[in-house]
């Protein structure tokens, strides 16, 4: 697949549903107590590591860095879609923004002292995960915690329309738990936990915690 086409189909589509998308997402973390209790974990985690800035990569409309925020975590967001980033900075008037990519973050080595990325990999694809990771690797402080949430299955499909029906243009990668955290141990990182979410479901979600090793 081709890395400036998807990562340009991705940002259009993006841009196109923003609005919807933000209006379905901005509350939903009320009726979610099983992610909730893992952005805690994960606060917990960034407190007890020393505390620090912390990066949420494919942050959207900035409604779970605002929330790790009301946590007492210093998080900023980092997403590929402009208009995201518009409606974050609008939302979250005293939060950080920036458009990005967790192809090439344009971020220092070591910068910060976590990093979260909440379903934002599902549209990554397998060849390009790898240097995500390698991103990932690089920013984190060592022993930096690492919170992945993504779908579970073993297929990828093209969404071509989403977020209040508009068209959309992105694949939708689903993968085993155990499959990323092979990704996430060849890129230098310990794998410390993993949580199943909605396992009856269709599309059961997961969320892995690691940590950048030394």
């Amino acid at each position: 697949m081709n890395a400036g086409g998807w990562l340009a189909d991705t940002r259009v589509s993006y841009d196109t549903v923003a609005v919807s998308y933000a209006s379905q997402v901005r509350d939903a973390l009320a009726g979610e107590p099983y992610l909730r209790a893992a952005l805690a974990l994960f606060a917990d985690l960034v407190h007890t590591a020393g505390g620090g800035p912390v990066a949420d990569v494919g942050c959207g409309p900035g409604h779970v860095t605002a929330y790790l925020h009301e946590l007492g975590v210093d998080a900023f967001g980092i997403d590929l879609s402009p208009a995201m980033i518009d409606l974050a900075r609008h939302d979250h008037p005293g939060l950080r923004f920036e458009v990005g990519s967790m192809t090439d973050l344009d971020l220092a080595d070591a910068a910060v002292v976590g990093l979260l990325a909440f379903w934002s990999l599902i549209h990554v694809p397998d060849d390009a995960v790898c240097t995500v990771f390698g991103h990932f690797r690089r920013v984190l402080r060592p022993g930096g915690p690492l919170l992945l949430g993504f779908h579970v299955g073993d297929e990828s499909r093209l969404k071509t329309q989403g977020y209040g029906g508009y068209p959309m243009k992105v694949h939708v990668h689903r993968r085993q738990p155990g499959h990323l955290a092979n990704w996430l141990r060849d890129a230098g990182f310990a794998v410390e936990a993993q949580m199943l979410l909605d396992p009856d479901e269709d599309v059961p979600g997961a969320l892995l915690f690691a940590r950048r090793q030394s």
